[in-house]
């Protein structure tokens, strides 16, 4: 495994509501740094930095993973993996074999 990898995806809601799995540091540091500048706060520049630390490796990507995953959920983009109609997407979306 990448040391970059999470161990466990963030799961988080994109777009018009559609779920995507961040699987490492530098998913979570693109995610941030697009977000748009005006609805920046204290969150994403924790987050942000800490994805920039861990992609120097001075950080771990599991402490990268948390703060992004705070992030998320502040800003509702946490996507509940208890959720059955995301799961069945997620599902759908990584399973060739169901259409």
């Amino acid at each position: 495994m990448k040391p970059d990898m999470f161990k466990k995806p963030v799961c988080i809601l994109v777009g018009l509501g559609f779920p995507a799995e961040v699987r490492s540091v530098m998913d979570a540091y693109r995610h941030l740094v697009e977000w748009p500048v005006s609805l920046r706060d204290t969150a994403h520049s924790v987050a942000l930095k800490a994805c920039s630390s861990a992609l120097r490796g001075e950080t771990e990507a599991e402490t990268a993973r948390g703060l992004f995953a705070a992030f998320a959920e502040k800003h509702d983009m946490f996507a509940s993996e208890t959720d059955p109609i995301v799961a069945s997407q997620i599902q759908c979306e990584s399973d060739p074999h169901v259409h």
